[in-house]
């Protein structure tokens, strides 16, 4: 997730990962004008939806 750059001895890189992911679901939310469906979540954290849904 582009963490490259970082001195290793003062990062934990799952946080970092996670705290991307909770950054992607913020941006979404902000340019949303009312609550985000699950589909539009699994899109902000780049999962994949089901086609069964």
């Amino acid at each position: 997730m582009g963490h490259d750059n970082l001195d290793s001895r003062v990062h934990d890189r799952v946080a970092l990962d996670e705290i991307a992911l909770y950054a992607e679901v913020l941006s979404a939310v902000a340019v949303s004008e009312r609550q985000l469906t699950l589909d539009e979540l699994d899109n902000a954290l780049g999962l994949r939806t089901s086609v069964s849904r």
